[in-house]
């Protein structure tokens, strides 16, 4: 049951939220034009950054383990949810860091890497109606038995 709809965006997810983040910069200092990665948060000073590639790892994790419920819908839903909901955190707390920046006056350069999560709640999004109608399916079926 790995091949649904649902368990392909959730493994797009995992790999959005996980592995492009090595890859593809957050921003660019203003100061000495180096790119700032998600890992390079976790030597930052304040919580909220430190936070940060917690979070993305978090939600990488979470979408992983949901693949594999696909025998117990609704907490794949469920997760789903919560999954959600901590990347628009994780959303908010990136547009805060990206606004509140040192030297931001001079105008440092957004990476791809402030989308992810977007691109993570739509797919979450789509999976979530997919384990929706799955259920939907089932409960049809056991009405006419």
């Amino acid at each position: 049951m790995i091949q649904r709809k649902q368990s392909i965006y959730l493994f797009i997810a995992v790999i959005i939220s996980a592995g492009l983040t090595f890859i593809f910069s957050i921003w660019t200092s203003s100061q000495n034009n180096t790119p700032i990665f998600i890992v390079d948060l976790f030597s930052g000073v304040s919580i909220l950054e430190k936070i940060t590639p917690v979070l993305f790892y978090i939600s990488a994790l979470l979408s992983f383990v949901t693949i594999f419920l696909f025998k117990n819908r609704q907490l794949q839903f469920v997760l789903g949810r919560l999954n959600i909901l901590i990347n628009l955190f994780l959303l908010g707390i990136l547009i805060y860091l990206s606004q509140t920046l040192p030297g931001e006056s001079l105008a440092s350069e957004k990476g791809i890497g402030m989308i992810f999560p977007i691109i993570v709640i739509l797919l979450l999004v789509l999976a979530n109606k997919a384990i929706k109608k799955d259920e939907d399916l089932v409960k049809s079926v056991d009405r006419l038995r």
